[in-house]
């Protein structure tokens, strides 16, 4: 095993495993629907806690992976991990042929496109599939739920319950 928790040989892409990566700091009621929308798609699919050295999140790795296993234990073709490094490394170390990104607005189409062009460059075997956020999450990004959360504000409507308490009880700790 790796650092990432990712097995050290490599396995052919499989169209039938996805990744879906991301900061999920935390994760919110959007991301969610696309885990459950990526997971009506695909066999598998993998949900990958990017960690960055040089990025401080509130969570950290191991309570957001907490989080993401806990509003996800429905979805029985769904698993978490934490990934450094580039996530095109780590779906070729995990076998996945598809990487999942959610797209908010028309401006963040721009640069997925960049990054999936990138991907495809690195390992043309992974494909990038946009699958875009439903109207409803349209707005709504982990900052903007971290800084409703950090001034005491209503956060029901933009995360799951588990990960109010969880920026409740994070928030009230730095007070």
């Amino acid at each position: 095993m790796s650092a990432t928790g990712a097995p050290t040989r490599v396995l052919p892409p499989s169209a039938n495993l996805a990744v879906y990566a991301g900061s999920f700091d935390p994760v919110t009621l959007g991301h969610l629907d696309l885990i459950a929308r990526a997971s009506n798609l695909f066999a598998e699919v993998i949900v990958a806690v990017g960690v960055h050295p040089t990025k401080h999140p509130l969570f950290s790795a191991e309570e957001r992976l907490s989080l993401i296993r806990e509003v996800t234990a429905h979805l029985p073709n769904v698993t978490a991990a934490f990934f450094d490094g580039l996530l095109i490394d780590f779906c070729k170390a995990r076998g996945a042929g598809v990487i999942v990104r959610g797209l908010r607005a028309a401006t963040d189409f721009e640069y997925e496109l960049q990054i999936a062009h990138a991907n495809a460059d690195l390992l043309p075997e992974v494909d990038t599939v946009f699958l875009p956020t439903r109207v409803k999450h349209g707005f709504v990004s982990a900052s903007l739920v971290r800084e409703i959360a950090s001034h005491q504000g209503d956060v029901s409507r933009y995360a799951p319950p588990v990960v109010e308490a969880a920026l409740r009880a994070k928030f009230a700790a730095k007070a």
